[in-house]
């Protein structure tokens, strides 16, 4: 189970940092959006902060996915990310919602494994 720890960290790790990195230096090219996602991601992009907050968040968890420092506190800060990546997807954009699902799913798999470290959280 460990060896399937990292292989999934490592993963997540690598997503998000081709993601974050290729947003910063504008290394893809615009996808082609039309209708409800296309209103939303203008919405998006004229809020000059939030997508890249989104953008540098997915990089610091990245980083710490990889090098496999913080991940408790990487889990946290990208699992209401992914939920949203994952809800995009479902309800606008349903072509990407196979690779969101899996992000997601892999987010939970990791908080599972690292359960313990959050126990404290939890305790009265």
């Amino acid at each position: 189970m460990k060896i399937a720890t990292i292989i999934v960290r490592v993963l997540i790790g690598l997503l998000l940092l081709v993601s974050s990195v290729g947003y910063f230096f504008h290394l893809f090219p615009e996808p082609e959006t039309t209708g409800n996602f296309k209103a939303f991601n203008i919405g998006l992009v004229a809020s000059t902060y939030l997508l890249p907050l989104a953008k540098s968040i997915e990089l610091l968890c990245g980083i710490a996915f990889v090098t496999g420092r913080f991940v408790s506190l990487a889990n946290i800060l990208i699992l209401p990310i992914t939920v949203n990546i994952l809800f995009i997807n479902y309800f606008l954009a349903p072509e990407g919602l196979p690779i969101a699902g899996l992000l997601f799913l892999a987010n939970l798999f990791l908080i599972y494994r690292y359960w313990d470290n959050y126990k404290s959280v939890f305790t009265p």
